[in-house]
């Protein structure tokens, strides 16, 4: 039972269902700290002029300490911000060869009401499993009961799953204990990710753009490429 652990990020990178597609569960690790400005509320697409940020406006004044489960969106505030995402993937997009096969779930989407971000995020991430034909168990670490920190949550959520096998991204590397996930009898594996380089709209490549790009570009293909078949990578395991 291969096991990996991942925050709930918006429309997420092809590095994220690299490691989704190696494992049989993905514990969406929802119940720490929400991290700001990172890939939780906004992640990027490619336009004709480098990437734009599609972001998502969520309730932080105050709250700095609240988990990824608990963070609201800022529809008071920002009350055009659905037209606004849906307006620039429509403009990045609508030329790109598959865009209409893809373009009625996100239309549909941005045209609902939405609260909670992690709701929003496991949407658009069960969507793009299915559309990428990726089978996978998924668990919310806050239905775990594990109140752990770093290293030692990892081990403790990847007991609960019932993993023999840890996938951990490349950070972990860094602060996993190793000897500590042998003595529990469950194999530690790094993720090494070497990003595959495809046609997109707009020359030159941009690498690290949201799975987006590479569905509306490359439609059922796209699981293809992910998996590096008939394509060049990067040199180097892209971080």
């Amino acid at each position: 039972m291969v096991v990996t652990i991942h925050q709930p990020e918006h429309l997420p990178w092809l590095g994220f269902f690299d490691k989704l597609r190696r494992v049989d569960v993905w514990v969406v690790l929802d119940h720490v700290q929400y991290r700001r400005r990172y890939f939780q509320n906004r992640n990027k697409i490619r336009s004709e002029n480098g990437f734009i940020w599609l972001t998502v406006p969520v309730l932080v004044k105050g709250k700095y300490e609240q988990s990824i489960n608990e963070v609201r969106i800022d529809n008071g505030g920002n009350p055009r911000w659905r037209a606004k995402c849906w307006n620039s993937l429509y403009h990045c997009y609508v030329k790109a060869p598959f865009f209409d096969h893809y373009a009625p779930f996100f239309e549909a989407l941005y045209r609902q009401e939405w609260d909670r971000l992690v709701e929003l995020n496991e949407t658009i991430i069960r969507y793009l499993l299915s559309a990428l034909s990726i089978d996978v168990k998924i668990m919310r670490a806050s239905t775990l009961d594990v109140m752990s920190v770093k290293g030692e949550l990892m081990l403790d959520i990847c007991r609960r799953a019932g993993g023999t096998t840890y996938l951990s991204g490349i950070s972990g590397a860094e602060y996993l204990d190793k000897a500590k996930f042998v003595q529990a009898g469950i194999k530690l594996e790094v993720q090494q990710f070497y990003h595959p380089v495809y046609r997109q709209l707009h020359e030159p490549f941009l690498p690290g753009m949201s799975v987006v790009d590479l569905l509306f570009n490359h439609g059922p293909r796209s699981i293809e490429i992910l998996k590096g078949i008939g394509v060049p990578r990067l040199e180097t395991v892209f971080h």
